[in-house]
């Protein structure tokens, strides 16, 4: 330190330590990085004020000219101006050489500067907020040629003074034309100094007339050259020659030469306004050049200031904080360069010249809130306590309340939990006030902002109390709530937000406003016992409103009353009211159209105690009924919801209302149709979802089992509640496809791993990104986080570029990469303690690594259990799909083509291997964390959940309408969920799944259609066939379980006996009374695909994959076998005694003489295969489906081809002709329906739906059969669903969406009144059409 700046501090040491508090003080100085926290904690160990002040004085006398400085400006801030002038002439000289700069390259010698100005210094804890600074550094700009006004204005507590003064203290600011004065080492005159050497606000040390001398002598500085950077300038001042630095033109010399002079004004009386006035006049003419005594009114202070700043302190900047009156400015409108900040926008309406605003919407960012946590406790980000993550989202973004909290915290380090507390419970009052602002609490502030508004609005700001928060609401609203004109009302709300009590969007025309969390937070706690009769009144108007209708889409408002009629109502305790709304088919028709069925279905669990005190069964029918039906609900078009309705339990309360409307509807010719056979048993399933628009890749529960993370093709990451299907957080994620996700042990994070190469982790709160890691050279197929809650978190990645690697989310880089793995590394997993990790890799082995070393320890080579069965040869390419843990680490489970493989993790012995599956892959499996149950995700759109100690299957799990990509537990069990192909993500309850085995039906069934009944032949999972009763759901099982799968069935027309084919090309024939087999043969060498009486039932035709047709007289057991197709023969016909007509894949039509065996015609139809044939009434005509996305219709007579129907865009898998010979309808694998003319070949209609969603099929999947009605008016269909069209216009009538999909043929009664199919889940639908 200068000998001069130290012997002003020794001589003034006494009065320093009699007088100043030493707390602020050292929170400026280390806020400079002058004072370290040790050094702090060394004061602050001193027991009484004056030692604690004489140990800060000691510390300082020890330091540098910075040090001298800093607590200058702190003496300054603090309010010690008496004792600052003490110090000011000791104020030592910087040079250039030995500038020291703070983080953004803002000097001390700056700081200074601005501090004579009056400009605050930064908290203690500073972030920055560039852009918003940029903002009124910009609008300053604009000031520069001629007077004006620049509008800093927000809320309380944004930090409208801190950006208005980091704006001015910006580097890029003050930077330029910082005369600074160093040594002349030719003259040696160390002891000359120009104040604190800054043009222009030097005025503290330098009279004016000296100052203007030294003006003149700078700007002929300016013409002249410049030599390396730098000048040689004498001038007569003091008679010393001096070097001069000149940089860039900054922005204060250029716009405000005269410098910056700062008021804080706060809301004044004209006595307290006169006061602040007379101090600012002593401040600028400290040598009483214009007078020796004070202004003594208003008036004479003006004139005054207007003097002063006229002619001694021309273009100079006044900033004028915390404004909150308008005839307040009115002192300052004297021409002048004015930045004022003020809550209040309108503030300047009253004063003349160019008005600049800067609105400070916006708060710290979730990030910059936990950076200043973590300076004020002086912990890394990372290190923070979990609740930090809540207090920085209870805060809203604010900066006052976040740097209030950090100086508790820094103070009471053990206090997190206490004060997100008072947070959540808005006990502003005990969050007290830090030293640099001017209320008691938090509450005070925002109350003092809403006490200034005029009487007559103040309860319309009330009615603000029933806001929700981050809801930004139309103004129709609000005129429904006063009742007023729109005009009216939005005058009255720009009111509110002139002063930075609102916040208005303007959406174009219209216009949304919305208060900040804090504002709200206060509100609603000021009028906590008037919430009630609040919400009431919002209630009410609503009602007056609307009266018994609802708002519609077209309405300004009708988002809002969607979304929180229901909030209002229970708020209201309007509990009658509430049931009301949500038990009514109509509401929850018109929300799911407008919003989807999540919100609803979260209203459901957030009301349930207000909607069980009416009916806790209702509550449950629609809560269920939106769940299970929430993928369907979220597509578009929107399907009906009566028609989803008539398919719940007739016991339902939901099906009442809907069988209600539907026969409503059916007199306005509606189209409806009734689930004959349904029976009120429970979904497996809780909850199904359809959060992405492509194939889902994976799906993981959090730890603590309230959110749902998934990835999938979309590329994107979304984040969703158990509960409800509600999305939380949807991310971007990566450029290609997401291929997994994982949850941190906390909850914290997530992280993904993509197509892209890339690994990423996420905040699962905000979806900000964390981390970045790009090591890998391959896609990366899978990411797990370690188990165990501890720090740090273990990221383990594993990808095609054959390696698994571990990430610290401490650091930048990789930790370990495993090598060993000699293909693609497809899963791994960490052992449940974190000691061990497991992969599995496309080379057919599972090894084990020690996560500590990450060396390799053991290696179990899968594939050996494959080339050891005759089944596959030696070379076998075995790739290791995944592998799971036992919850207690001993052992591990790992998945393989169609096995399950149980090893000892200690030993590597085989504990079990089960075969799961002759025809599916296993896609994924997963170990129940507390059961030795394990769920395998199979590629025949199933999951199979098996007790692996047993080797026993228990449950069969069937709704996906595709591949199941992934599945996985809840971490106690309770739950898991499935993801898949067909968009959705499905939630099971464990234990539902566990006590249902149901019987599943297979698709291949017959139908017969009697007066009064449906009898239906099917066969079922076990192998066995059974005869059913369509309309009452009774079944009669006619066999025991075959030994080899059934493939096909028939009935004879007389309900006598039935036939059914094996997959060995065994057919049999069955007694239905007895249920006795009366004839076995086996004629077939495959698999035998269709059987069929004749008329008579006395002949029992069949076709199999070996391509041949066997005609069996079964009583005489004389047969005829057909030989002639060269590719499987999936069906026939049977044309009339003699005749059939058969089709193959080879693409020919043959005719035959079923009693001589000939064959008669052999055409040549297609190219391609052949997948469907039709035959008109009458036989006249036939026509051909084609794999060559051709149709054609052709004579009966003499086999030519009468017409080729082009156009389908996939192949053409169904057609058949209307009863009276005019259309043929034609449907292809890409969901379309042609309807055409049979005698012209023209096409009349397209039948398709009306918008189809991103990756789905129009008729959700291949359009596999289809049905005139007898006046040819209607068609049905079935593909991914049923579907009822009008065949005059195209459009669709009515959908009937089945529970799986893939419907493979329908069976319709003659009347049309009838269908029966079943789906890829086994389930039987007997179809009713209403009438």
């Amino acid at each position: 330190m200068d000998m001069k700046a130290r012997s002003y501090l020794l001589q003034n040491r006494e009065a320093l330590e009699r007088d100043i508090k030493t707390s602020y003080i050292m929170d400026h100085m280390i806020a400079d990085e002058i004072l370290t926290l040790q050094e702090e904690e060394k004061v602050k160990a001193q027991t009484v004020q004056r030692e604690r002040a004489a140990m800060l004085i000691k510390i300082i006398l020890a330091k540098d000219n910075y040090a001298y400085i800093s607590f200058y400006n702190a003496l300054l801030h603090e309010g010690y101006k008496d004792l600052a002038a003490l110090l000011q002439d000791g104020i030592p000289i910087i040079s250039p050489h030995n500038g020291k700069s703070s983080m953004d390259g803002v000097t001390s010698y700056v700081k200074t500067v601005l501090c004579e100005g009056g400009v605050p210094q930064r908290p203690v804890v500073f972030v920055t907020r560039s852009e918003l600074a940029k903002r009124i550094q910009q609008k300053l700009y604009k000031l520069k040629s001629n007077p004006g006004w620049v509008v800093v204005y927000g809320m309380a507590g944004c930090g409208k003074s801190v950006l208005t003064a980091e704006a001015l203290r910006d580097h890029n600011l003050l930077k330029a034309n910082h005369y600074r004065y160093v040594e002349d080492t030719k003259c040696g005159c160390p002891d000359f100094a120009i104040g604190v050497g800054f043009l222009g606000i030097s005025r503290g040390y330098m009279s004016y007339g000296a100052r203007r001398k030294y003006q003149k002598d700078t700007d002929s500085l300016q013409r002249r050259p410049i030599l390396n950077g730098c000048q040689w300038v004498t001038t007569s001042y003091r008679h010393t020659s001096a070097l001069y630095f000149n940089f860039s033109i900054s922005l204060l010399l250029d716009c405000f030469p005269g410098g910056v002079h700062w008021v804080s004004v706060g809301k004044q009386d004209k006595v307290g306004l006169l006061m602040k006035l007379q101090n600012l006049c002593l401040r600028l003419d400290q040598d009483f050049t214009y007078s020796q005594r004070p202004p003594l009114n208003i008036e004479e202070a003006k004139d005054r200031l207007h003097l002063l700043m006229l002619r001694k302190y021309p273009r100079s900047l006044l900033v004028l904080d915390d404004i909150w009156d308008s005839w307040v400015l009115k002192a300052f409108d004297s021409y002048f360069q004015v930045l004022i900040t003020s809550r209040d926008r309108s503030v300047t309406d009253s004063v003349m010249g160019n008005k600049y605003e800067v609105p400070i919407e916006s708060g710290l960012t979730h990030d910059k809130a936990l950076e200043i946590l973590s300076r004020f406790v002086n912990m890394d980000i990372m290190e923070l306590p979990e609740n930090a993550d809540s207090i920085v989202k209870e805060c809203k973004g604010s900066p006052l309340v976040v740097s209030l909290i950090g100086a508790l915290l820094r103070d009471f380090p053990n206090r997190w939990e206490y004060y997100l507390r008072q947070l959540q419970n808005k006990q502003f009052k005990r969050i007290r006030k830090s030293s640099s602002y001017d209320y008691e609490a938090l509450d005070e502030a925002m109350s003092i902002s809403v006490e200034m508004l005029r009487e007559d609005i103040k309860d319309y700001y009330r009615d603000l109390s029933v806001l929700q928060k981050d809801v930004k609401v139309p103004s129709k609203v609000f005129c429904t709530l006063w009742d007023m004109e729109t005009e009216e009302a939005e005058d009255i709300l720009q009111e509110f937000v002139n002063k930075s009590l609102l916040f208005c969007d303007r959406n174009g025309k219209s216009f949304h406003y919305y208060l900040h969390d804090l504002q709200l937070d206060f509100l609603t706690e000021k009028n906590r016992y008037q919430l009630q009769d609040l919400h009431k009144k919002v209630v009410h108007q609503y009602k007056k409103h609307y009266k018994q209708s609802t708002p519609t889409p077209s309405q300004e408002d009708c988002m809002y009353w969607f979304n929180f009629l229901a909030y209002h109502m229970a708020s209201a305790r309007m509990h009658n009211e509430l049931c009301a709304l949500m038990f009514s088919l109509d509401w929850i028709k018109t929300k799911t159209e407008l919003l989807g069925p999540a919100h609803l279905i979260h209203e459901y669990v957030e009301y349930s105690e207000i909607l069980d005190q009416k009916d806790t069964t209702v509550r449950e029918n629609f809560q269920e009924f939106l769940s299970l039906n929430g993928h369907l609900l979220g597509r578009q078009p929107f399907p009906d919801i009566v028609q989803l309705g008539l398919c719940q339990s007739e016991s339902s309360e939901v099906y009442r209302q809907a069988k209600l409307q539907a026969q409503q509807e059916l007199v306005k010719k509606s189209f409806y149709v009734e689930w004959i056979n349904k029976k009120s048993m429970k979904s497996m399933y809780r909850l199904v979802v359809r959060p992405h628009t492509d194939a889902v890749y994976h799906a993981c529960f959090s730890q603590d089992i309230q959110r749902i993370a998934s990835c999938g093709a979309d590329k994107t990451l979304q984040v969703f509640k158990v509960e409800s299907g509600e999305k939380l957080l949807e991310v971007k994620a990566h450029d290609d496809e997401v291929l997994c996700c994982a949850f941190s042990a906390d909850d914290r994070f997530v992280a993904t791993c993509s197509a892209d190469k890339k690994v990423k982790v996420w905040n699962s709160r905000t979806g900000q990104l964390v981390h970045l890691f790009e090591e890998h050279t391959e896609q990366v197929n899978c990411c797990q986080f370690s188990n165990t809650n501890h720090h740090p978190f273990l990221l383990a990645t594993c990808s095609n570029d054959t390696f698994t690697k571990l990430w610290d989310l401490n650091k930048k880089y990789c930790r370990n990469t495993l090598f060993g793995h000699e293909s693609s590394v497809t899963h791994c997993r960490f052992s449940p303690n974190d000691e061990y990790i497991a992969s599995c890799s496309a080379d057919g082995t599972l090894k084990l690594w020690c996560v500590h070393s990450a060396n390799e320890l053991k290696t179990i080579d899968i594939g050996d259990f494959f080339r050891n069965e005759d089944e596959y040869q030696d070379d076998v390419e075995v790739l290791v799909k995944c592998c799971s843990w036992s919850s207690n680490g001993t052992s591990i489970i790992v998945a393989a083509k169609n096995k399950l493989f149980l090893f000892d993790v200690k030993t590597s012995d085989l504990l079990a291997e089960i075969l799961i599956s002759h025809h599916s892959n296993i896609q994924y499996c997963d170990f129940c964390p507390n059961s030795q149950m394990v769920a395998v995700a199979l590629s025949h759109y199933s999951v199979e959940i098996w007790n692996i100690e047993s080797s026993y299957k228990i449950a069969d799990c069937r709704g996906h309408m595709s591949w199941i990509h992934s599945v996985a537990f809840s971490f106690d069990g309770s739950l898991f969920l499935t993801s898949s192909d067909d968009q959705t993500i499905r939630i099971w309850e464990t234990s539902k799944v566990c006590k249902s085995f149901a019987v599943i039906l297979k698709r291949e069934i017959d139908v017969v259609f009697q007066s009064n009944e449906v009898i239906i032949l099917a066969i079922d999972n076990l192998k066995r066939l059974q005869l059913i009763n369509g309309y009452t759901g009774h079944a009669v099982y006619l066999t025991e379980a075959q030994e080899t799968f059934i493939c096909c069935c028939c009935l004879s027309e007389d309900l006598q006996t039935a036939a059914f084919g094996e997959e060995n090309g065994t057919v049999k024939v069955l007694n239905l009374s007895s249920r006795n087999v009366l004839k076995s043969r086996t004629g077939h060498r495959k698999a035998v695909q269709h059987c069929q009486f004749t008329s008579d039932g006395k002949t029992l035709v069949s076709s199999s994959d070996d391509s041949t047709i066997q005609v069996w007289k079964w009583q005489s057991d004389e047969c005829i076998l057909l030989k002639g197709h060269k590719e499987s023969v999936k069906s026939f016909h049977v044309l009339g005694h003699p005749s059939l007509l058969s089709w193959s894949f080879d693409g020919t039509v043959k005719f035959w003489n079923i009693v001589t065996g000939k064959l008669e015609r052999d055409i040549i139809c297609h190219e391609d295969a052949i997948l469907s044939c039709a035959i008109s009434p009458h036989a006249i005509m036939f026509s051909t489906a084609s794999a060559d996305k051709t149709a054609k219709i052709w004579s009966c007579e003499n086999s030519s081809a009468l017409h080729t129907l082009n156009g389908h865009e996939g192949c053409v898998r169904c057609c058949t002709f209307s009863l009276d010979n005019e259309l043929l309808a034609t449907g292809d694998d890409n969901g379309e329906i042609r309807v055409w003319n049979v005698s012209r070949g023209e096409l009349l209609h397209r039948c398709s739906r009306a918008s189809v969603d991103e990756g789905e099929s129009a008729h959700g999947g291949w359009v596999t059969d289809l049905c005139f009605s007898p006046d040819s008016k209607m068609l049905v269909s079935s593909g991914g669903y049923i579907k009822w069209w009008n065949t005059n216009t195209g459009q669709p009538l009515q959908t009937f969406y089945t529970n799986g999909t893939n419907l493979k043929s329908l069976h319709v009664s003659s009347n049309f009144k009838v269908c029966v199919t079943v789906d890829n889940l086994g389930i039987l639908y007997v179809l009713q059409i209403m009438e």
